[in-house]
């Protein structure tokens, strides 16, 4: 299967429906698929569930889904930067289903492994593990936590090749690993397009077996956002 595709909107033909569970890679706005994001929004497709550490910010990133109200709910574990996620949550219209941040990455770890579910002390006796099932090992109870596996994975790298195998850049090596592997089909932006064979095999993030598509993007902006600055003497 030809894996190169010339854009987002063809990577992910045939993918994009309503309803769909999308697992987003990315951290705040480090390293997130800045033109995946832009092609679903144009797509027009609704009741989406989005699962990324936050939702960005009101105009930039995963906050694009938001400001159309394509987004029905979102498993997070970081809501503080976004003032329509807030007003949509409070207003009913949003469904949140909050996380503590390695909990929320080992869900998806665990999703991406196959595995349905796991336990950890993480959350216990506060409103977070209401309604789910405790256990108790060596004497003390833990949470169980199901694993999070999407219908599409959007995710960005540094550098990819033909066959799908990226590599992240510093930072941006967060939750694009995990998320790469959580989904029936991966699609994959990348900063450069490299011959098979570039890349070391030993500073490959991920394997190309995890990925259906990749597209080298356009127009990064590569946000900051919240830029604190000291005056030099």
């Amino acid at each position: 299967m030809m894996k190169i595709c010339a854009d987002a909107v063809e990577a992910l033909e045939g993918v994009l429906k309503d309803d769909i569970m999308i697992m987003a890679g990315g951290f705040g706005l480090c390293g997130i698929p800045e033109n995946s994001i832009v092609a679903i929004r144009e797509s027009g497709i609704k009741g989406l569930t989005v699962v990324s550490n936050n939702a960005g910010v009101d105009d930039f990133g995963l906050g694009l889904l938001l400001q159309t109200k394509q987004t029905r709910k979102m498993i997070s574990s970081y809501v503080g930067e976004n003032k329509i996620f807030e007003q949509q949550f409070l207003s009913g219209h949003l469904e949140l289903e909050l996380n503590p941040q390695g909990t929320l990455a080992e869900r998806v770890r665990a999703g991406g492994a196959g595995i349905p579910a796991f336990y950890t002390k993480t959350a216990l006796g506060t409103e977070l593990a209401d309604g789910k099932e405790l256990r108790e090992f060596g004497g003390e109870e833990h949470v169980m936590e199901t694993g999070l596996f999407g219908d599409l994975a959007i995710v960005k790298a540094w550098k990819g090749d033909a066959e799908g195998n990226l590599v992240y850049r510093k930072t941006a090596r967060n939750f694009n690993p995990m998320m790469a592997t959580a989904a029936k089909f991966t699609v994959a932006e990348v900063e450069e397009i490299v011959p098979v064979g570039e890349l070391d095999p030993d500073s490959i993030h991920t394997a190309g077996i995890f990925v259906n598509k990749i597209f080298q993007g356009k127009n990064y902006e590569k946000r900051i956002e919240q830029r604190t600055v000291r005056e030099v003497a």
